[in-house]
This record gives structure tokens, C-alpha cells and sequence, in this order.
């Protein structure tokens, strides 16, 4: 070799898992755990910083696409009963779920009693004082009916977050941070995905596990985005009193606004999804305002006073279903998108689905248990 020969030494994993929130660590877990080489991408100087860290945290059946509930369902036995040694203390605590209608939704009311039956959700319809009872604060004068779910659930996000980490970490998995994907070339199975370090990776499969940020890493590889939308989320905290701590999550049933209490305070958002692009969401002061004018018209907390806030984004495709699956035109690119509100109780079993997608073909017998299709993520129908 001639002095001052340049050597292009790229280094190479069976697969490159794109984005350090909650669905690209739980992937990269259980495809690392069977045995891969994996290693994780991060643009942020952490894991987890624009929407898992920035989650309600409440674990519910009954809420979002009805083909997403199969996932949430699937994934309650890993919170329950984490992987042994990768969880030291509870991922779930109980809460409970109310959700309140006034008389001009019963329509919506009647629809949400319907989906969470069909899908064997344990749901019960209160009358506005059996509501009051759980919530004094309530202006039951306004309330028709109320759903009350008694196992949802707060969820340790950090904690489920960790986890994965732990689990990648223990298996052998790398994580690069600060390492923001910048090009993506080759295909065919045979990738190399460049990222702002300098280093070029070569890899079999590709993982698209970036949130709000997934189309734009579909279009650096030269694919078609599948329409995502992200919508920021604004939430903040009030001051709350003693009593109120063991109170389910309020939520209005057109999703209005909700509440729940957080510690001694109240978490509270008017449950926004604005349109917006991929970017390190702000809280807007005016949807704030919103929220408190909305809460209190349907309680006596009389909120005055808002202590911190914040926003996240939560990434939606047209049907509000996840994408989760190859690429149909692109060997080796596959899509873990469109989590919506849903993705880190949902995270579990999507990680295990995309797994056994990757590496197998098929929909894990455990999964399939739970009625998980994996034909209803299939990228083929936003193309």
C-alpha cells in the first residue's frame, strides 16, 4: 500500500435501527436479542427527548385505532411481568380512566362504549354521580354518562424507556448519540447509511424508527413517504391538593381536554394535535388558556395558576393506524411509524412485531394470540 493511501474502512451491522425513542430502542432490543448486530442512531444528545419523553403516561385499552388496541392489549403482560433482570420496580400503577360526556355527545359516547366492548375492554358506563363520586370536583349537572375504565394505568415511561436500553445494552446493541443520519445509499438489502459524525455503516436492513421524522429519512434513501403527520401536543402542570391524588384520568370524550393528577399536581393538556412540522415542539400559550378555560368550565377546580409546560409531537398517517413493515419497493427499509398518542403503551409488542417482521416474515405466535394482523400496518396501503 502506498504512504497516503486512503483505506475506506466502513464499519457494518446486520441492521441499522434509525431514532432512540421508545419504538426504535424496543426494536432494537428484541432484534438484538435474537441474536443480530444491531446498533441505534440518535441526532440528540439523548435517547427519548422530543415525544416519549414527553408522554401523559397513562396506559389505556380503549383509546386509539382499533387495529392498535390489539398491540396495547399484547403489551400489558411485558409491563406487568418485565424481562427478567432488565426491571427493578413496577412499570404500571394504578389510576383508572373516566371519560366524560355532555349531552351533545352521546352520539361519540355511544360509539366509544361500542369499540371498547367489541374489543374486550373491561369498560363500565356510569351515570353523571356515580362520575362525581370518583371526582367531586365534577360539574355533574353537565355531564349525560361517563366511561369508566378501572385498569388503566400510569406508566413509568422512563423506566419502560430504560428498560430497552438495558436490554439492547446487555445483548450486545450499540447506541450512538449525536449521530443524526445525513444520507442513506445503496439498497437492495445493501445499505450504507452516513451520519454527522463522518462515519458511513453498512447494513442488511434499515429500521425507520425516527417519529415525526420518518418521511424525511425515507426521502434522504430516494423513497416515497407514506403521508406523516405530525401534531404537537401541549401539556402543563397546576398546583393540586392531597386529595385529589388518587383521582382517575379526566378526559373529555371528544378528547376536549384532559387531566390527571401528577405527584401533588395536576397534569393538563386541551388534548391539541396541531399540524406541524418536524421540530422541537413548544407549548403554545394560547392552547394553554384553552385548556384552562375548558377544565374549568367542567369542574370547580377554579385553575389560576400554571406551574411548568411543555409540548411533544405525536406523528399520525391518514387512517391513524401505525406503519410497521417493509417497504414494498425498497428490500431491506423497513418502517416503524405513525405511533401516534399509542406508542409507548403499545411498545412491547410492536417491537416484538417488528421483530419477528424482520427476522422471520411472520407475526409472533404471542402476538397473533391477541388478534395482531400484521397485514392492518402494512406499508402496501399508502402506496
Amino acid at each position: 500500500m502506498r504512504a497516503g493511501t486512503i483505506v475506506d474502512v466502513m464499519e457494518r451491522f446486520d441492521i441499522v435501527v434509525i431514532g432512540g425513542g421508545i419504538a426504535g430502542v424496543t426494536a432494537a432490543h428484541y432484534l438484538s436479542s435474537a441474536g443480530r448486530s444491531v446498533v441505534l442512531l440518535e441526532r440528540e444528545s439523548q435517547l427519548a427527548y422530543h415525544t416519549t419523553g414527553r408522554s401523559a403516561a397513562l396506559y389505556f385499552e380503549n383509546y386509539g385505532h382499533l387495529s392498535v388496541r390489539a398491540l396495547s392489549k399484547a403489551s400489558r403482560r411485558v409491563f406487568e411481568n418485565p424481562p427478567p433482570g432488565l426491571s427493578e420496580q413496577p412499570l404500571l400503577s394504578p389510576r383508572g380512566s373516566l371519560m366524560i360526556a355532555r349531552p351533545h355527545q352521546m352520539d361519540h359516547f355511544d360509539q366509544i362504549v361500542s369499540e371498547g366492548l367489541a374489543t374486550g375492554v373491561p369498560i363500565e358506563r356510569l351515570s353523571a354521580a356515580q362520575a362525581g363520586e370518583l371526582v367531586p370536583s365534577l360539574r355533574t349537572e353537565l355531564i349525560e354518562a361517563a366511561v369508566w375504565e378501572p385498569d388503566a394505568a400510569d406508566m413509568d415511561v422512563a423506566a419502560i424507556h430504560q428498560m430497552y436500553v438495558k436490554g439492547l445494552r446487555r445483548s450486545g446493541g450499540g447506541i450512538r448519540v449525536n449521530a443524526g443520519v445525513i444520507g442513506i445509499g445503496g439498497g437492495g438489502g445493501d445499505w450504507r447509511v452516513s451520519t454527522a459524525t463522518g462515519n458511513d455503516i453498512g447494513c442488511s436492513v434499515i429500521v425507520n424508527a425516527a417519529g415525526a421524522w420518518c418521511d424525511e429519512m425515507a426521502g434522504l434513501a430516494g423513497i416515497p413517504p407514506i403521508g406523516l403527520q405530525p401534531r404537537r401536543r401541549t401539556a402543563f402542570m397546576v398546583p393540586g391538593e392531597p386529595g385529589w391524588r388518587n383521582w382517575p384520568l379526566v378526559a373529555d370524550i371528544d378528547h376536549d381536554f384532559y387531566f390527571k393528577p401528577d405527584g401533588s399536581q395536576l397534569l393538563c393538556s386541551p388534548a391539541d394535535e396541531t399540524p406541524v412540522g418536524p421540530c422541537d415542539a413548544r407549548p403554545d400559550e394560547l392552547d394553554i388558556a384553552i385548556a384552562i378555560e375548558r377544565i374549568n368550565e367542567a369542574t370547580t377546580l377554579g385553575i389560576r395558576t400554571v406551574r411548568s409546560s411543555w409540548a411533544g409531537l405525536r406523528s399520525f398517517l391518514s387512517d391513524e393506524g401505525m406503519g410497521i413493515g417493509f417497504d414494498p419497493s425498497h428490500e431491506g427499509f423497513f418502517w416503524l411509524a405513525g405511533q401516534g398518542g399509542t406508542g409507548i403503551q403499545t411498545a412491547p409488542a410492536a417491537g416484538m412485531l417488528a421483530a419477528g417482521l424482520i427476522l422471520e416474515g411472520v407475526v409472533p405466535e404471542e402476538l397473533a394470540r391477541h388478534g395482531v394482523d400484521a397485514t392492518a400496518f402494512a406499508i402496501e396501503r399508502f402506496r
